[in-house]
């Protein structure tokens, strides 16, 4: 069965700490705003899962408990960065085996100021405890560990080793974090709205050689949240012209792809996203020439080059020269992260995966008002999260 996103909501992304709310208070705003786009009411929904990573089991009943008490089953989901899109992935699995007519997808979090550390599946300190204990053993075999943050390290070094593979430039890198920002300009939304330029990208602190903190995505609080709805539900309450069809989705996780090279380019996840999207390419019927928007995973400038060449959006190695040429912003081939992205956006985790579904809704609906990517029919939503998972959604009006 067909699966519809008909309804969605989110809050602006901000820094942590920066407004008096709980996770409750940003899940009614994000859930109450995506139930009034759809024109639904909370006791219409049957199912709701909930993402998150910083809070204790159960809290996705509390976090939804402000939007109603009606006893619909509550399921708690955590897949690290990707888990915003795992939450969708659930709902439209839910609406697309026939077991429910409307779901409600939520995804939240409330982080710690500062840069993301060995919290998020450390294993609470204990490395050979933490689910990507493999993953960093990787990078540290290949180029050690030092005292940045440790998700900056393993991109930073897969940054490297593109650099030395195919001669990509620190300038190329920076393209990609002044071309956000640049985005974000026009997103009330994101967390940051200013300008850069590549060169003052570059000019910002080092975080991890060569990333500078322009191409790092901040640690955030947020919530999102989308309403995804059966045919019949669509057909029944008229909600044709809110309708958004989820064309294809697919999750892939790690294989020994992501670690037999032993390199950071692989650890990071290139694998799992080339897979997940020639999955959604081989269901949906559609490949990288039909896309007119994407939002995709920019944790870091240099994922947003893998995840260029994963997708199919130019040849190995590429990617570099592509976002240099201009081709993955307004008047290129495609508008990549019209939202700003995570770099400029934000990165609340658990949000994430459904705040870039809101946003290509959105856009694919022509209500994304200044930054709206003109006569917009299709988008690809790319979400990952190590440990790993990778989640590709197709949307298509």
């Amino acid at each position: 069965m067909k699966a519809y996103i008909v309804g969605v909501g989110m809050t602006k992304f901000e820094k942590p700490e920066t407004r008096e709310w709980s996770y409750g208070d940003m899940v009614r705003e994000a859930g109450t705003a995506a139930l009034a786009d759809a024109g639904v009411r909370y006791d219409q929904v049957e199912q709701v899962p909930v993402g998150y990573c910083f809070q204790p089991s159960t809290a996705g009943q509390r976090a939804v408990y402000g939007l109603g008490l009606t006893g619909v089953p509550v399921y708690n989901v955590n897949n690290n960065c990707a888990t915003g899109s795992t939450a969708l992935m659930l709902a439209r699995q839910f609406v697309a085996g026939g077991g429910s007519d409307c779901v409600l997808a939520v995804g939240f979090e409330k982080m710690a100021r500062g840069s993301l550390g060995g919290s998020s599946g450390s294993g609470g300190g204990d490395f050979a405890a933490s689910p990507v204990a493999r993953h960093y053993g990787i990078m540290a075999a290949a180029h050690g560990f030092t005292d940045a943050p440790p998700t900056a390290q393993i991109f930073g070094n897969a940054a490297r080793e593109h650099m030395e593979r195919y001669g990509t430039t620190p300038a190329q890198l920076a393209a990609v974090g002044a071309k956000n920002h640049r985005h974000s300009v026009n997103n009330p939304y994101a967390q940051f709205q200013d300008p850069y330029t590549v060169e003052e990208v570059l000019a910002s602190r080092t975080v991890h050689d060569p990333l500078t903190k322009l191409q790092c995505s901040p640690t955030s609080d947020g919530a999102a949240a989308a309403v995804v709805v059966s045919e019949r539900f669509v057909e029944r309450h008229g909600l044709g012209e809110r309708a958004v069809e989820i064309a294809a989705q697919a999750m892939t996780t790690d294989t020994e792809a992501s670690f037999a090279s032993g390199t950071c380019i692989d650890a990071v996840g290139t694998p799992m996203s080339r897979a997940a999207a020639r999955q959604v390419y081989a269901a949906s019927g559609l490949g990288p020439g039909d896309l007119d928007v994407i939002e995709l995973h920019d944790c870091f400038s240099v994922n947003e080059l893998l995840t260029y060449e994963a997708l199919g959006l130019c040849g190995e190695g590429e990617s570099g020269k592509l976002v240099e040429s201009g081709a993955t912003t307004y008047g290129g081939r495609w508008v990549v992260n019209p939202s700003g992205g995570l770099i400029s956006k934000g990165h609340p985790l658990g949000a994430t995966g459904i705040a870039q579904a809101a946003e290509l809704t959105w856009q694919l609906r022509g209500e994304a008002g200044p930054r709206q990517v003109p006569g917009a029919r299709t988008g690809l939503a790319h979400n990952i999260g190590l440990g790993g998972a990778a989640v590709v959604t197709l949307l298509r009006r």
